[in-house]
């Protein structure tokens, strides 16, 4: 995925609803991805929560889906400027994992990766309380492989690169470490309403 200070997108119509500088994708959702979309079903997926963790923890398929389900309803935010209305997730709250494996007091930040080797960086308090979920369903159909299916990590309030397709786990860390955008000169945590799109924003 290309993506420069240059996009322009489609015209902007004033939405109170949209962050600055996003437009409103309607029926569409682009598939944007930085690797080739892998061939990951649900019986070899896996997700980790290790790090400063007191039981660092792998779940497959069903042992995640053992866990409460829950949903999230509202709008995604992409930093390449499209905006999402009333889209609907369904999968289990990061909440339910973080329980299950112990956060460390130290534990400030994570660092999210995909079974593609993907990662991205974020502070932990973007990932609980109940703003972070694994999800595996949209619109009440499994999530397809372009769009991060069999599971991906959703965190609706950032800019979608920081819901990492394909997730297979998270590292808790005591410090920051810049994930893959991060490293390229994107903005190290992306709150679509204050456009923290590149780094210096």
């Amino acid at each position: 995925m290309n993506v420069t200070r240059g996009f322009t997108g489609r015209p902007r119509v004033h939405n109170p609803g949209l962050p600055p500088g996003q437009y409103d994708a309607g029926e569409d959702w682009p598939v944007l991805s930085a690797e080739v979309t892998p061939d990951l079903t649900s019986a070899d997926w896996t997700f980790r929560v290790d790090g400063l963790v007191e039981r660092p923890r792998t779940w497959d398929w069903e042992a995640a889906h053992a866990l409460p389900a829950s949903a999230y309803e509202g709008d995604i935010h992409c930093v390449t400027s499209w905006s999402k209305f009333g889209v609907r997730f369904g999968g289990v709250s990061l909440d339910a994992f973080l329980e299950a494996v112990g956060p460390h007091a130290s534990a400030t930040h994570a660092v999210a990766y995909s079974h593609t080797g993907y990662t991205t960086n974020l502070p932990l308090a973007d990932l609980t309380g109940g703003r972070a979920w694994i999800a595996f369903e949209y619109d009440g159909q499994p999530l397809s492989p372009e769009h991060g299916g069999p599971a991906r990590l959703l965190v609706p309030h950032l800019y979608f690169w920081k819901s990492a397709k394909w997730i297979a786990g998270l590292t808790l860390l005591d410090h920051d470490e810049p994930g893959f955008w991060e490293q390229n000169g994107y903005h190290a945590r992306g709150n679509p309403w204050e456009e923290q799109r590149y780094s210096g924003d």
